[in-house]
């Protein structure tokens, strides 16, 4: 895993104002250190995740953190909470169709700073 100094010095290449302030607060927070350093590698990596892959490593009732966007390949069929750098239109109307709560990372992180019961998909490491 990569240092805060890392870290640091990575975000400030960011141009996405969403982007950069979620990385600052997530580095802030030891428990979303993890986050962190994968938001803030270059874009060429960020993570893509479609929603069979959601479906297929979730049960209901879980909270899902992906730390790039989500793409709407594949259907949803479970209640769960998913927070997300970004969500395609279709993988928002898909997630919201199942009554699933779809929020940001950032409001993720304000709400549940010790990262209590999160499960991060995407991270290949």
């Amino acid at each position: 895993m990569k240092t805060k100094t890392k870290i640091g010095k990575q975000v400030k290449k960011k141009l996405n104002r969403e982007l950069f302030e979620t990385i600052i607060i997530a580095k802030k927070n030891d428990a979303w250190l993890k986050v962190a350093s994968l938001l803030s590698s270059p874009k060429s990596r960020r993570i893509i995740v479609n929603l069979s892959e959601i479906e297929k490593q979730t049960k209901e009732g879980d909270t899902v953190v992906i730390p790039g966007k989500i793409l709407s390949q594949g259907d949803i069929t479970k209640k769960i909470r998913v927070a997300a750098l970004g969500f395609s239109e279709s993988a928002r109307e898909k997630l919201l169709k199942t009554k699933s709560e779809v929020v940001t990372l950032m409001e993720e992180i304000k709400k549940n700073p010790k990262a209590n019961g999160i499960k991060i998909i995407g991270d290949s490491k």
